[in-house]
């Protein structure tokens, strides 16, 4: 089932749980695909794809989950906290792939 939500989980790595946090919405909205109210899904899917583009796939997902100057980006998605996982991602091109806080 290739689904916008299917994609941001797999590119990012996401479990079915953080994926619903992260969109806010019952695993039942995951599954019948009703997330046209969830304006974050498309943002965060051109977003993520960019950065997939320039560092790759097994990076991405191992840098959401890795903490940087800012923490860990997937702690960020989690709280809804998009701008700060949008400046995380701008990092991400700017620095390349920084360990540490």
């Amino acid at each position: 089932m290739d689904t916008p939500a299917v994609r941001l989980m797999e590119r990012l790595g996401l479990s079915d749980d953080e994926l619903c946090a992260v969109l806010d919405v019952d695993p039942i909205t995951v599954i019948t695909g009703e997330l046209d109210h969830r304006p974050e899904l498309p943002i965060l899917l051109e977003l993520t794809q960019e950065a997939e583009d320039r560092v790759g796939g097994p990076l991405l997902r191992r840098w959401v989950r890795t903490a940087g100057p800012a923490g860990r980006p997937v702690d960020q998605l989690l709280a809804r906290d998009f701008a700060a996982f949008e400046d995380a991602l701008d990092s991400l091109e700017r620095r390349g792939f920084v360990i540490g806080g």
